[in-house]
Order: C-alpha cells, then sequence, then structure tokens
C-alpha cells in the first residue's frame, strides 16, 4: 500500500499537480511618460537658478528641457557664457529653447551663435516638434506674431494639418499674466489660432509660478521662477488655480498620449501643485 502511495504522488509531480506554480505574467506594460521640464527667467548665474537647474537634472526620467527665455542683462555672448552656461548648461543637448525679451536684442551675436555651437546646427526663431503622441510648439513671442504675420501663418497651418488637441505650445511671454508685466494682449491671434487644436501653453517672463483655469479649452501656465528675483502674483485674479511668487522653482510635465500630468516643483523638490488635463490623440 504505501509503495502505491508514493507511486501516485510521483506522477502527480510529473503532471505538474504538486509543484508551485510561478505567478502570471501580466501582458499589460506599463506606460512611460515623457518628462518634461520648463522653465524661464533663470539664467543670471546666480544661487538661486544653479540650485533649481541641480533639482531638473536629478529626474531621472528628464527627457526634454524647455527653456522658456531670458539670459541677463543683454543675452550677449560673454553672458551666454558667464550666465547661461554654468546653470543650465548641462543640459543642452535636451534642450529646446525660446528667446526672451532679454537676448533677442543681441540674438545675432548671442542666442543663435550660443545655440548653434550647442546644437550643431541652425537654431529657428520658432519651431515645432513631436514627443510621446504630442505636438510641441516653441514660438517666439519677442518678433512679430500678430494675425497675417509670418510667424502666426505658420502655426495655423500646422496646427490644421491633423485633428485632435495633444499640442502644447511654450514662449517666453505670457498671453494672461497675474504678475508684474501683466498681460501680453497682442499674443491674442496666437492663443486664438490655438484654440481648438491644444491643450497646454507655457510661458515665463513673470518671475513666479501661475496656473490659469481652463480657458477656450486650454491651460495656461507661467513658469519663471528660474532664479531671478521673485514677483508678487496678484492672487485675486478670478483667472487664476494656482499662483505662488515667494518660491523659486520649475514645473515638471509628464506628456502621456492622450493627457498630460503637471507639477510646480520647489527648487527643493516639494511639490506646489498638481494638475492633470486630457487631450485629443492627434489624428493622420
Amino acid at each position: 500500500m504505501r509503495r502505491f502511495a508514493l507511486l501516485l504522488v510521483a506522477a502527480a509531480l510529473i503532471a505538474g499537480f504538486g509543484s508551485p506554480r510561478a505567478p502570471a505574467q501580466s501582458s499589460i506594460q506599463p506606460v512611460e511618460a515623457n518628462v518634461e521640464w520648463a522653465v524661464g527667467d533663470g539664467a543670471d548665474g546666480s544661487r538661486q537658478g544653479k540650485q533649481v537647474a541641480r533639482m531638473i537634472r536629478r529626474d531621472g526620467l528628464l527627457a526634454e528641457f524647455l527653456y522658456l527665455g531670458d539670459v541677463y542683462e543683454r543675452g550677449t555672448a560673454s553672458e551666454f557664457r558667464r550666465n547661461y552656461s554654468p546653470v543650465f548648461g548641462a543640459l543642452n543637448r535636451i534642450t529646446s529653447p525660446t528667446p526672451g525679451n532679454h537676448e533677442w536684442g543681441n540674438r545675432r551675436t548671442g542666442y543663435f551663435p550660443y545655440w548653434r555651437r550647442a546644437k550643431g546646427r541652425t537654431q529657428p526663431s520658432y519651431y515645432r516638434l513631436e514627443r510621446a503622441g504630442w505636438e510641441i510648439f516653441s514660438l517666439n513671442s519677442e518678433t512679430s506674431h500678430r494675425a497675417g504675420s509670418r510667424q502666426q501663418r505658420w502655426l495655423k497651418r500646422a496646427v490644421n494639418e491633423r485633428p485632435g488637441t495633444c499640442r502644447l505650445a511654450f514662449m517666453h511671454r505670457p498671453y494672461m499674466n497675474a504678475g508684474l508685466h501683466g498681460d501680453t494682449r497682442s499674443l491674442g491671434s496666437v492663443w486664438r489660432t490655438l484654440r481648438g487644436h491644444a491643450r497646454l501653453v507655457l510661458a515665463g517672463h513673470d518671475h513666479n509660478m501661475q496656473r490659469f483655469k481652463r480657458r477656450d479649452g486650454m491651460n495656461q501656465f507661467v513658469s519663471g521662477a528660474g532664479g531671478r528675483e521673485r514677483y508678487a502674483v496678484d492672487k485675486t485674479d478670478r483667472r487664476l488655480a494656482f499662483g505662488r511668487g515667494d518660491r523659486f522653482g520649475a514645473l515638471r510635465i509628464e506628456l502621456y498620449s492622450d493627457r498630460a500630468k503637471l507639477e510646480f516643483r520647489s527648487a527643493t523638490g516639494a511639490v506646489l501643485d498638481k494638475s492633470e488635463v486630457r487631450c485629443r490623440p492627434l489624428g493622420g
């Protein structure tokens, strides 16, 4: 009898009934985000700017850095070398810039030569990219952008090429601004062109952090707390959803094929504000 029982156990083991089962492997793979950081107004060589840059560099998922403009005081070649490179130069390989008002006057000797050397190619005045199913537009608020301008016509053609709203546009000056400089009304034609075609609009210029309530299907963010002196935010502005003028920091963006997650973080890495937007994927 004992021998018979042993034979039964052996048969069960051979059939696999007595062996431990390996955990089932899920066929669902985690969706990886394309992580972007965006900030402006930090290239003055300051300790605060360097702290913001270190915080950004520590993000192991960092894929692209959007610099929202301003190299102080006049964006000369020596200021790019002395003020920008020690702060954000380590990110040059993955940087997509837009010019600010401080460097635009000396663009032919500062901005354009610096980025040509950094990228190994001519840096356009405005351009577009594709990341994680999103179309990203670097627009130039320092050159002609009103209705009928070459830039506005280019933007209009580009956003009408494919249906969908998974688009992000960034520039230096904000269309809406609850800070020191106020609204940039001349950008109204750009805003109207993006309406119905984009979900996110980013800017710097005011040295603070602002997130505006959804308007015309878009959310605008001001990320200008990169290290230069801070400007207060008028929190009585009813258009605002979030505003801080007492911290240096930057905007972190996770792009997915149909949405984006955004966080304002202080220079120490503390999360100050979180939000999420949904978008319609771009058509073929």
